[in-house]
């Protein structure tokens, strides 16, 4: 699940940073206003700290022959002078060193670099452990990975209720997408995959870290033969400035007062530590900031950088809006939405404009005739218990030869948003709607997403759907492709589908159930759950035997107190049977609609693939399983799946460290991507990794993906319902960037999100214990994964009351040993023995900054720890 502190360490403010050490004299601490002053004689020739950037003429000549990199930038949020891009063979990251090598660039921007000569290049010394070598602070899964039907949350309409469950909500109906909302995601800066897992955020930005604190797995694996440098470059150019220039954080005086900054100026201090400071003019600032700046200490502000001139360590800036209280939901959330970009905003009236005007709508007379009418048809959804965007419904219907037809039916999106409108824009804007703990940030005006659109039961509803003749064994017998018109008989939540899952012989009492349609009974919709979920069973059986991967990653869902929206207790989300049922026909109808687009328009399908795993960062999770005596295979997505099954067994510690593994395992995976099928010459690379199948796409969820309303538009015109949309290969080529990014940028809001919950939670409910295993082991501190939360952080041993510790290896494998210092003098000191892989007992606990807690751990008996083994033992 995504880290939880995320962001959350929010506060230490007078944390030096903005500028490396190498800048030179303005160095760590100086002030902006000190800075200035000594500047004050050599008025007229300021030295640039910058470079300037080059021309557009000579980077993409460069770019051409091979002399510049391009690559999305990466700065390690833990060590803010690091950042890294990709290196386009797929081997260790190239190195950017400092703030001036990164000339001005922010995390996320595409830039282009120019490597250094080879004499400055960043050495790794074999022992040194330094586990920054490749620039991981955000990593990402495809969803496909790590799918489930995430439920969706909401608290309205719960009045009669105290509390409202909040399942952990991802934002996709198919395995693909979403709900696998990855938490290692968060591992923050480098490590070197095997272990170092530490929280993003700055959140320790100011502890202790010896330049060359290790991490289990360092450089020593490597063959010493090879000479251990890596690739250093620095930023020439940027090429599209994707961070938004918007940040949260604190607003303070500058430190000299008799400069002549201090009358014009005021400093941002950004929470963000990737972020620089920023000058913003005094007259942004409330009226009394200058003469009671105390009174701002906690408000938060929004600000926007404008410039960043070469000749300055800092950029400048307009203050946006003061958002409130820091450490309080609403404020944090807006902060969040700001920074990654994400429109939040009423619809305008030219939008809502386009939406049918005349309510309650119906479907006009004329589409019956294009349409085929499946309203007598026994159709239901299944969805999370507070959803209201129903995007995708189920049927089937028992054949008299024992075979199905089974029909998937998508919420027809595409009809109400027509091509080129002001309404269609801002949907293609967003491109993904946005899912918050608390609240969805919509693509789409409630009117459609919630109402006309969603497949509420006992309405007609125009759809999209593909229906199979499919075996009792899920082979496919016929498949059709077409638009229809549907009436859901009944809307089951997961629970519900469960439940009849569960009980396959036993009628459920109507009471436990929602309401039906009088045209169909709870037996026929039983019987239907259960047959999908006969043939769900053996299409999930056969994709692994065909060499699928799946790497389920714990993920958080929050109860919520009903009257303050303050979260009051959280659990691990339980991805059940009726969740796999839903995720195998939405994989099923993705792939079907795949292949019907691409054979009907091989330049202009767009496509989602997913690129195997980055070479460098598995070669080292190999390496590292290997010394760890794991039998581990890594030749396919499909072997590394087998090997996640078999390894384990089902007892509390093997599931634990299959926790840990997969945590692991999901680090060297890349995002899965959009893309037309157009642009890319070479077919072997439409592939998905994580499916291992040859073309994939989404097509389920229109509603809340722009990109599916795109496959809608391409699917009818692919069955000669309408023209073909006006989109040459690389103009759809940009949108499935465009798409992209935003959906990397909502995965992100979600991740903070919960982040932003759970450090309330530790604050209001904390402190919290659970169990963790030990996934990182340093000279000075541990990384942990805490099993009850799928929350990893970092235990310092000198926040322990500790006699002395010791770190050493045995063989390769990094041990620390924790000395404790007695409670009663009489006693022995307790001696502690950390590894990877050992089970330990955390306390999480809140700090006195807004949302920063911290990871401790809970002192063993004198007897030593209460049953945690390592591996030898295991």
């Amino acid at each position: 699940m995504s880290h939880p502190d995320c962001r959350l360490n929010l506060r230490p403010l007078g944390t030096p940073r903005g500028v490396s050490s190498v800048v030179g004299p303005h160095g760590v601490g100086a002030s902006p206003g000190d800075k200035k002053a000594k500047s004050k004689s050599v008025r007229g020739k300021k030295k640039s700290i910058f470079e300037t950037y080059m021309s557009k003429e000579d980077v993409s000549e460069g770019l051409k022959r091979g002399t510049l990199i391009q690559g999305v930038l990466r700065i390690n949020p833990k060590k803010f002078h690091e950042a890294f891009i990709p290196s386009p063979d797929g081997d260790r990251d190239i190195f950017i060193d400092g703030v001036v090598a990164r000339n001005r660039a922010l995390n996320g921007d595409l830039v282009v670099v120019k490597l250094l000569p080879e004499e400055q290049w960043k050495v790794i010394k074999p022992e040194s452990n330094d586990k920054e070598t490749e620039g991981t602070d955000e990593l990402d899964l495809p969803e496909e990975l790590c799918g489930s039907h995430l439920p969706q949350q909401s608290v309205k309409g719960y009045n009669d209720s105290p509390d409202v469950i909040i399942e952990a909500q991802f934002d996709d109906s198919d395995s693909e997408d979403g709900h696998g909302n990855t938490q290692n995601v968060l591992v923050d800066g480098v490590q070197k995959l095997s272990v170092c897992v530490r929280d993003k955020g700055k959140e320790d930005a100011d502890a202790p870290v010896t330049k060359d604190e290790s991490t289990s797995m360092s450089q020593d694996t490597r063959v010493l033969s090879e000479k251990s440098l890596q690739r250093s470059a620095k930023v020439v150019y940027i090429l599209d400035k994707k961070h938004s220039r918007a940040a949260t954080g604190f607003l303070k005086l500058l430190a000299d007062k008799n400069s002549e900054l201090f009358r014009k100026y005021a400093l941002f201090s950004p929470s963000d530590h990737r972020v620089p400071r920023i000058y913003v003019p005094l007259k942004d600032c409330p009226q009394d900031f200058v003469t009671r700046p105390k009174d701002y200490a906690n408000t938060l502000f929004i600000c926007r950088i404008v410039d960043w001139k070469e000749d300055s360590n800092f950029a400048l800036g307009h203050l946006a809006k003061s958002l409130g209280q820091a450490g309080e939901i609403e404020p944090e959330t807006e902060g969040i939405l700001t920074e990654y970009g994400v429109d939040f905003s009423d619809f305008s009236s030219e939008v809502l404009d386009c939406l049918p005007q005349g309510l309650p709508w119906t479907i006009p007379p004329e589409e019956f005739s294009k349409r085929r009418d499946l309203r007598k048809d026994c159709i239901f959804t299944i969805d999370p218990s507070t959803a209201r965007d129903l995007d995708d419904a189920l049927s089937c219907k028992p054949l008299a030869d024992g075979n199905f037809e089974v029909g998937v039916h998508i919420a027809d999106v595409s009809y109400f948003v027509p091509e080129g409108s002001p309404l269609d824009k801002v949907a293609a804007e967003r491109a993904t709607s946005v899912y918050l703990v608390q609240k969805v940030v919509p693509m789409l005006p409630r009117l459609l997403c919630e109402e006309l659109c969603s497949l509420h039961p006992m309405t007609d509803k125009l759809t999209f759907s593909v229906i199979w003749t499919l075996t009792p064994e899920g082979k496919i017998l016929g498949e059709w492709f077409g638009r229809t018109i549907i009436r859901s008989c009944t809307k089951l939540s997961y629970e519900h589908a469960q439940s009849m899952i569960e009980s396959p012989t036993k009628k459920i009492p109507e009471k436990e159930l929602p309401p039906i349609s009088p045209e169909h009974t709870s037996e026929e919709v039983h019987q239907a759950v259960l047959n999908l979920h006969g043939i769900a069973k053996e299409l999930r059986k056969q994709r692994f035997v065909d060499g699928a991967l799946r790497l389920d990653q714990l993920k958080l869902a929050f109860t919520l107190d009903h009257e303050t929206g303050l979260p009051q207790g959280c659990h691990i989300y339980e991805y059940r049977d009726s969740n796999k049922l839903v995720e195998e026909f939405m994989l099923l109808a993705n792939m079907a609609v795949a292949h019907k687009t691409y054979r009907a328009f091989p330049e202009r399908a767009l496509l989602r693939r997913h690129p195997p795993p980055q070479t460098k960062m598995l070669n080292d999770l190999m390496e590292f399983c290997d010394q760890m005596g794991l039998p581990m295979d890594f030749s396919s997505a499909g072997a590394l799946n087998k090997s996640l099954t078999k390894t384990f067994g089902d007892d509390k510690y093997s599931l634990a460290r299959k926790e840990v593994l997969t945590n692991m395992c999901s680090r060297p995976m890349q995002m899965a991507l959009y893309f037309c099928s157009g642009t890319l010459r070479d077919q072997a690379q439409f592939r998905h990794y994580a499916l291992n199948v040859p073309l994939y796409t989404h097509f389920t969820s229109p509603i809340r993906r722009f990109a599916d309303v795109l496959v809608h538009r391409l699917l009818a015109t692919t069955l000669g319902y309408r023209e073909l949309p006006d989109l040459e290969p690389d103009a759809l080529q940009k949108q499935a960037d465009h798409c992209n990014d935003r959906r990397m940028a909502s995965k992100r809001v979600q991740e903070l999100s919960t982040g932003l919950f759970f450090a309330i939670l530790v604050k209001e409910s904390g402190p919290l214990e659970s169990e963790a295993m030990v996934l990182g082991v340093l000279n000075q501190a541990f990384d942990v994964l805490v099993l009850r939360y799928g929350v990893q952080k970092r235990v310092y041993c000198n926040a322990l009351p500790l006699r002395s510790h010791h770190f050493q290896r045995v063989g390769k494998k990094p041990e620390l040993t924790l000395v404790w210092e007695p409670e009663d003098l009489e006693q022995e000191p307790v001696q502690q023995v950390v590894t990877i892989f050992s089970l330990v007992e955390v306390v999480l606990r809140a700090e006195t900054s807004a949302l920063k807690y911290s990871a401790i751990l809970k002192r063993p008996g004198p007897e030593g720890l209460p049953g945690p083994r390592n591996e030898e033992e295991a």
